[in-house]
Formats: C-alpha cells, structure tokens, sequence
C-alpha cells in the first residue's frame, strides 16, 4: 500500500490522524504503519448503528438432544457422521489467538505444557484427539488455526517443530485473525505509537470473516466442505470432528450445531441454550432472572439448563449469509494506552475509549435452525483459564487423569 492509498482510505473513515507523524518516520516504520493500515479492518467503524441495542426478545426453551436418545441411536449418528467426513465434508477451526498469560507464559496459549512426567502440550492434546477420529475414519480432516499479530509466527514454528504432532501437515492451514481499531469515545482512532494504530482481535465472532480475508474460503469451497466444526483452544477433552455429534446435526437437517453440558448448579456462571424470538440463541447467565432459572420443562426438569462449551458445527452456506447480513457489533469500554498529539505514551487509570467485536453467540442466533448436543461435562470439558483453582491447569490435569490420559 503507498501512502496516496493509505490516505484514500483513511479519508473514506474520517481518519487521516492516523497519518500525523508520517513524515518524522524512518522509511522502515513507514512501510510498518502502510501495512498495518492496509491489513486493519476500519469498516466496524460505520457499523456503529448496527452495535448491540437492548435485547427485548422473546426468550423460551430449545429442544436438547440429550444423553439418553443419542445413546439410543449413537451407531447410526456416527455412521452419518464419518461418512460425512470421508467425503471430505467436515473441517475443523482451532481458534488459538490467545497468549498465555494468565498461566505465566509469553507464548502461545496451546504451547503450554501441562504434563507432569512427560511434556504434554495443549496442542499435542487438542491434536491426539482429533487424530482419533482420523483413525476411525480413515482419512484426515482439514484444519484451519487461527492464530493472532501476537503469536502467529511462534505458533506456526512450533507445530512445525513437533512435526504436527503427527498429524498430516498438508491439512493444517494458518490465518491471522483481522485486528480492528480501538478508538475514543468520539469515534477517532487510537495511535499506540507515532508508527502503530492501537487495534484488538475482531471477536471470536469474526473467525469466519478471518477465514475468507485470508483466502481460505478458497481451500473450503475447493474441498467441498460445507460444515466447519469450531472450538476454542483452552478445552483439552473436548472432541473435535466428532462424527456422532456431525451425525446428529445431519440427521436434524440444522444449519449449527452446538455442544452443551448440563449445568452443576442453577446459577453457574455458564451461557445457556434457549430460543430467542424462536431462533437458537445463548442466554448469557446474568441475563437469567429468577424467574428463568426456575422454569421448568414438561419433565419437571429446569427449562435452561444446559451451558455451551464453544464447540459448534456451522453450516458454510449459513456462514456466507450471515457475514453479508452484517453481524452485530458490541462495543467495550476498554482503558486504551495510547499516545497524545506530542507523541507522549498515555495510560489510562479509567476506560476513555472502545474496542469492538463479533461474538460466536451472535452466529448461532443468527443460524435459523440449530441443535444442542448434549456431552459428558467430565468426558469433555476441561477448560485451562487459570493456573490454579477452577478452570485451570490443576483441574484440567485432574480430569485427563481420570479419563487415563497419562501425564
């Protein structure tokens, strides 16, 4: 990008202050912010009339599919599902963009070791499990990563040093998630540096938009993929492709598919399955009033009572649609370092100013059909958030183990 394109664009935003101290730049901090500005993603700035407005929608119960009737039918569902996958339908997306810091590491979050005699990688864990459906199917599944500005280069080196953990490195695909830029509160973007706008990931709803701006979409469309089964990087049981799961979506005729597990108590801090003006929808847990949390079903059972784990299955057709419908946008309040008009470095003691997002919740809400698919809560879900406590390396240590998984 020169700097004439770089200005037409900023201009087309109302944000040529980006370019202010162009000139006092050295050629190579030039060329830094002329890419940063060609690869940053200002169109959220227009979407401000499309940000999230109070939600006064009509919230009722969804049908689950629960333990007891996919234990019923689980040979045919998977049958369904690894013909699927033979076909070469099915791929997977690994959204890994985060750091480890909350763990005490400068690298990647799925570089983290969580073995205790031996090392054991996030990553390896999130792999073997994938490798055991390869095996059942008998081919591989293409997987897209997602990485971020922060951490692509060491994720790329490091799958590439471990050899893909084994797994068939012509099926692994990496991509950046877009960065958009974080503003004041009257619209204007941030400078974290006389050579660097001050930008934040996209949201974990903006995968798939990530996806087609690397080119990606190509290799999908190519494949003839036409479901992409989604999951976060932090849950080292969950399965992955898993073909019983990919059965009951098909065999529901549903444009998404979501993972649940029931919730541990009536007030777990957990998102919940619902139907929002009767489109699949997640009710996000301090939205549920008393009065929803003691509704029950015709069982006499709780109505919402069965929480995402971020894995879902989306149809690729439903995706495109959705992109094109423009996706909700939610605005945070944020304390953004930033430097002022003398290129002095300020950092905020209070929030002055916001960063913006799609969320993967929006997605599913936006499907027009969808299924919950009930899990084994200790089969499957084993979040790392922290170091120690709830959701951490300990408890997620404790629940391979008694899966005999060895560490």
């Amino acid at each position: 990008m020169t700097e004439k394109e770089a200005r037409e664009k900023l201009e087309k935003y109302g944000q040529v202050q980006v370019l202010r101290f162009f000139d006092s730049l050295s050629p190579k901090e030039q060329q830094e912010l002329l890419a940063q500005i060609s690869e940053t993603d200002f169109s959220v700035l227009t979407e401000t009339s499309n940000a999230e407005k109070k939600d006064e929608r009509v919230i009722t119960p969804i049908k689950v599919m629960q333990l007891p009737e996919i234990e019923k039918k689980r040979d045919v569902l998977e049958e369904k599902g690894l013909d699927a996958i033979r076909k070469g339908k099915r791929g997977a997306v690994l959204l890994a963009g985060g750091m480890g810091t909350r763990l005490g590491s400068e690298d990647p979050k799925g570089m983290y070791d969580i073995g205790l005699t031996k090392p054991v990688y996030i990553f390896q864990r999130l792999i073997e499990n994938l490798q055991d459906v390869v095996k059942k199917a008998g081919c591989p599944v293409h997987l897209f990563v997602m990485t971020s500005e922060k951490n692509h280069d060491k994720t790329v080196s490091f799958f590439e040093q471990k050899d893909f953990f084994g797994y068939p490195g012509d099926h692994v695909h990496f991509f950046k998630q877009e960065m958009v830029p974080a503003t004041d509160y009257d619209g204007k973007v941030y400078m974290e540096a006389k050579n660097r706008i001050a930008t934040s990931p996209n949201g974990n709803g903006g995968w798939f938009s990530s996806l087609d701006a690397a080119g990606l979409t190509d290799v999908v469309d190519k494949e003839g993929i036409d479901y992409l089964n989604i999951f976060a990087v932090d849950n080292v049981l969950q399965r992955i492709a898993d073909p019983v799961f990919f059965g009951a979506v098909l065999e529901s005729g549903s444009e998404c598919g979501s993972k649940v597990v029931k919730k541990n108590a009536r007030d777990e801090a957990v998102g919940v399955m619902c139907l929002k003006d009767g489109h699949p929808s997640i009710v996000e847990y301090y939205e549920l009033t008393d009065e929803l949390m003691d509704e029950k079903d015709e069982n006499g059972d709780p109505a919402y009572n069965f929480g995402v784990i971020l894995n879902y299955l989306f149809s690729v057709k439903a995706l495109r649609r959705i992109v094109n419908d423009r996706m909700p946008l939610h605005v945070v309040e944020k304390k953004i370092p930033h430097i002022d008009e003398n290129g002095e470095l300020i950092k905020p003691e209070k929030p002055n100013g916001h960063k913006y997002e799609k969320l993967v919740l929006d997605m599913v809400e936006m499907m027009d059909s969808g299924v919950p698919f009930e899990v084994v809560r200790e089969k499957e879900f084993a979040p790392i958030k922290n170091r120690t406590g709830k959701d951490s390396v300990e408890s997620a240590r404790e629940l391979l183990k008694l899966n005999g998984y060895e560490l």
